[in-house]
C-alpha cells in the first residue's frame, strides 16, 4: 500500500519543521557560560525571591579577609639559602698566592686572616640585594642549608654583606692589614634556594583555611527585601562560587541542558498551539509563521547578544517592538501572547527574572492597548510615550520596595527606558520592510487606503460617481456587519472601497452612472452586455496593480461577485429564447469564490446595496424581505463555502444589514407650502 502525500501533510510538514528550527535556534541563543544571575551589595535590600540552599556547601572567606590572614601566616615564614661551607678557605687560599705572587713575601698576619675570614664566611655572606629584599618583605630570619643538607636559622641583623664583612676585619686589624686590597676575597657564600623556600610557604599557605563555616541543605539564606548583612553577602558569594563550581561538572551541564531545552520547547509549543486553535488563519500561512517566528528569533537574539558579548544593559533593547509589530499586522490577543512567551524565555538569560517579567508584560499591555485603534501612523509615537511612562512608573515602584528611601534610587535605568522607547520609531520603517518581504498589509496601510481624499479616490469619484456612492453605502454596511461578527472591519472597509473601481473603465456602462438616457447596454446582444459588465473586474484588477494596491485589497475586487452569474442578461436571454440552451460560462464571474469572512460580508453588502436601490416602497417588510432572499440565493449558489463564515454569522450580518438600510432609507416629514393672503 502506497502513502500518498497530500499538499496538506506536506504543509504540515514545513510547519512542524519551522517549529523545530525555532526550537533550535533559540537554544543555541541561551547563554552558554556558567553565570549567576543574582547581583547583590552589602548594605542593599535582596530584590529577588526566597534563597534556601538546595546543597551543602562552606562558606567562603572574603579577599580581604583571606589577605589579611596570609599576611599574618607569612610573618613567621623563613625564606631558605643554600651556606656555602668551602668560600672561607677557597677566598684566603687565593689571597695568599695573589699576595705572593705580586709582593714575592708572604703575607703577614696570616692566622688573623684566616680567623677573621672563617669566622665571617661561617655566619654567611649575603648579597645587598637580597638583604634589601628581605627587609622589604619584612624578614627576620632565614634558613640556611648545610652540604648535610641540615638546616638552621639565622636573624637576619647577624648576617654580612660584602660592605659590612669588610669593615668588620678592618675594625680591629693590624695596620699592615688595612693596606691589603680585602674586598676582592669578600664574596657572598648564601645563595637564595627557590625550590626549597617555594615549598616551605605552600605548605605553610596550606595550614590557611579559605572557609568560615557551612551552609547546610534546605538553611534560609535571605528573602526579598532584607538587607544584605556581610554574613549574608559572604553565604551569597559562597553559593555563587559552588554553583558555577557544580555547572562546571558534565553532569550538571548536561541536566541544565535537558531544563533548558524542555523549558523553550514548551513555551515554543503553546504559542503555536495557541494559534493553531484560536487563530487559524495565521497558523493556515506558512508566511504569517514565518514572519512571527522570525520576529521573536530577532528579539530574543538581541537579548542573548546583549547580555552574552556586551556590556550594555539589556533594558536598552526595544522589546515592544514584537507586540507592536505583530499588533499592526494581526490582532491584539496575538501580539500580547507572543510577546509573553518570548519575554518568558528571554528571563532565563538575564538577572532579576522576575522584575524582568512584570515590566516587559506590563509594556506590551501598554502597546496593545494604546494600539486599540490604529487610525494613523502618530500613534506609534504616542504608544512609544506610553511604554516608556509605564517603564518609568513601575521601575520607580520597584525602587520604593526594594531601597525605601528615594535618595536612594538608581535613576541610570530611566536612561536605559529612554533609549528603548527611542528605538520603538524604528516600527515605521520595519512595517514598511515586513510590508513588502512577506506580502502583509497593516493596519497603518488601510488607513492611508480609506483616505477618500487620495488621487485614486477623488478620479474615482470624479469619473463614475454613482458607483462611488454606492462603494460608500457598501463600506458603511460591510463594516458595520464586520463589527459585530468579530471580523476585520478596517480592512473589509478599504476593500470595500475599492471592489468596484474597475467601473471606472466604462463608467456610462453603469446604470448608477447614467443620468435617465438610454442605456447602451440596451442595444447590444445578451451576452456582449454581460461581457461587458464582467469585466469590470479585470478593469479593476488592471487598476489595483497599476496603482499598487495590495493583494489583500485585490483580492476583495476579484471575490466580490465570485462564480455569480450576471442574472439581468442571463434571465433576458433565457426570456427571448425559449428552449436555447445559453452559453452559461459567458453570463458567469471569472471568481474565486469569497475565501474569508471579510470578503463574504462583502458580497453579501454589495448585492443587498444594490437590490436596495430597486425597491419601490421602503418599508420594514420590504427591505426584510430583500435582504434575506438576496443573501439566501447567495448561500443557495454555493458562494460562501470557501468562506470560514457561520450560519450565525449570516443571521447577525442580515439584521444589520436591515437595521442599516432602514436608516438610510427612513420616511421624512413633509413640509407645508406657504399658503397665499
Amino acid at each position: 500500500m502506497k502513502l500518498r502525500i497530500t499538499q496538506q501533510h506536506l504543509n504540515n510538514f514545513i510547519k512542524a519543521g519551522l517549529i523545530i528550527c525555532v526550537i533550535a535556534i533559540i537554544i543555541q541563543l541561551f547563554p552558554s557560560e556558567n553565570k549567576f544571575k543574582y547581583q547583590f551589595e552589602i548594605g542593599k535590600p535582596w530584590p529577588y525571591e526566597l534563597i534556601t540552599a538546595s546543597f551543602d556547601f562552606p562558606i567562603y572567606k572574603n579577599e580581604e579577609i583571606i589577605l589579611k590572614e596570609t599576611s599574618e601566616l607569612l610573618k613567621n615564614y623563613a625564606p631558605y639559602f643554600v651556606l656555602d661551607t668551602t668560600a672561607s678557605k677557597t677566598q684566603f687560599t687565593k689571597l695568599m698566592k695573589d699576595y705572593e705572587s705580586e709582593s714575592g713575601e708572604k703575607l703577614q698576619h696570616q692566622p688573623f686572616l684566616q680567623k677573621k675570614l672563617s669566622q665571617i664566611y661561617a655566619r654567611g655572606v649575603i648579597g645587598a640585594s637580597d638583604l634589601s629584599l628581605l627587609e622589604h618583605e619584612s624578614r627576620a630570619k632565614i634558613h640556611y642549608i648545610l652540604p648535610n643538607r641540615i638546616t638552621k636559622q639565622i636573624a637576619i641583623n647577624e648576617l654580612y654583606t660584602p660592605k659590612t664583612a669588610y669593615e668588620e676585619i678592618l675594625r680591629d686589624a693590624p695596620e699592615k692589614i688595612k693596606e691589603y686590597n680585602l674586598n676582592v676575597y669578600l664574596v657572598e657564600n648564601l645563595k637564595f634556594d627557590s625550590a626549597t623556600s617555594a615549598v616551605a610557604k605552600n605548605d605553610l599557605l596550606k595550614t590557611l583555611s579559605l572557609t568560615s563555616g557551612m551552609v547546610q541543605t534546605g538553611e534560609r539564606i535571605i528573602d526579598r527585601g532584607e538587607i544584605v548583612t556581610a554574613d549574608t553577602y559572604a553565604a551569597l558569594n559562597s553559593l555563587k562560587i559552588e554553583y558555577q563550581k557544580r555547572k562546571s561538572s558534565i553532569q550538571q551541564s548536561s541536566l541544565v541542558i535537558i531544563g533548558e531545552i524542555i523549558i523553550i520547547s514548551v513555551l515554543v509549543l503553546l504559542f503555536f498551539l495557541y494559534l493553531y486553535l484560536f487563530r487559524p488563519r495565521i497558523f493556515d500561512s506558512f508566511g504569517n509563521l514565518l514572519f512571527i517566528s522570525l520576529l521573536i528569533l530577532i528579539v530574543t537574539a538581541l537579548a542573548s547578544i546583549t547580555v552574552r558579548f556586551t556590556t550594555w544593559n539589556y533594558f536598552m533593547i526595544p522589546f515592544a517592538l514584537l507586540p507592536i509589530i505583530i499588533r499592526v499586522f494581526f490582532d491584539s490577543r496575538t501580539a500580547l501572547f507572543a510577546h509573553i512567551i518570548t519575554m518568558l524565555i528571554i528571563s532565563f538569560m538575564v538577572d532579576n527574572s522576575f522584575r524582568f517579567v512584570v515590566l516587559q508584560i506590563a509594556i506590551g499591555m501598554a502597546a496593545v492597548s494604546s494600539l486599540k485603534d490604529m487610525t494613523q501612523r502618530s500613534q506609534l509615537a504616542q504608544t512609544a510615550l506610553y511604554i516608556f511612562m509605564s517603564y518609568v512608573g513601575l521601575y520607580i515602584a520597584f525602587e520604593f520596595i526594594a531601597e525605601g528611601e528615594l535618595q536612594r534610587i538608581n535613576w541610570i535605568p530611566v536612561l536605559y527606558f529612554a533609549v528603548s522607547s527611542a528605538f520603538l520609531l524604528l516600527a515605521y520603517i520595519l512595517i514598511y520592510i515586513f510590508e513588502k518581504i512577506f506580502g502583509l498589509i497593516s493596519a497603518v496601510t488601510l488607513v492611508e487606503l480609506t483616505n477618500v481624499n487620495s488621487d485614486l479616490m477623488m478620479k474615482f469619484a470624479e469619473t463614475a460617481p454613482g458607483t462611488f456612492q454606492h462603494t460608500l453605502q457598501v463600506s458603511n454596511l460591510a463594516t458595520e456587519a464586520a463589527k459585530k461578527i468579530g471580523a476585520n472591519s478596517l480592512l473589509v472597509r478599504t476593500g470595500a472601497l475599492y471592489h468596484d473601481i474597475g467601473k471606472m473603465k466604462n463608467p456610462h456602462y453603469f446604470i448608477e452612472n447614467q443620468l435617465g438616457g438610454p442605456n447602451p447596454l440596451a442595444e447590444m446582444d445578451f451576452e456582449a452586455a454581460s461581457r461587458i459588465i464582467i469585466d469590470h473586474v479585470n478593469a479593476g484588477v488592471e487598476i489595483a496593480r497599476k496603482n499598487h494596491l495590495p493583494e489583500q485589497i485585490i483580492n476583495f475586487i476579484t471575490t466580490h461577485h465570485g462564480l455569480g452569474k450576471t442574472k439581468y442578461f442571463y434571465n433576458s436571454f433565457i426570456n427571448a429564447n425559449p428552449g436555447v440552451t445559453p452559453n452559461v460560462a459567458a453570463y458567469c464571474y471569472p471568481g474565486p469564490l469569497p475565501n474569508s469572512k471579510e470578503t463574504a460580508i462583502l458580497m453579501m453588502a454589495d448585492a443587498v446595496e444594490a437590490r436596495s436601490r430597486s425597491l419601490g416602497v421602503y418599508t420594514e417588510e420590504n427591505i426584510n424581505d430583500a435582504v434575506e432572499k438576496m443573501i439566501d440565493s447567495q448561500i443557495a449558489d454555493g458562494q460562501f463555502k470557501d468562506a470560514p463564515i457561520s450560519f450565525r454569522d449570516v443571521e447577525t450580518v442580515k439584521a444589520i444589514f436591515k437595521e442599516k438600510i432602514k436608516n438610510i432609507y427612513h420616511s421624512r416629514i413633509v413640509y407645508p407650502e406657504l399658503k397665499e393672503k
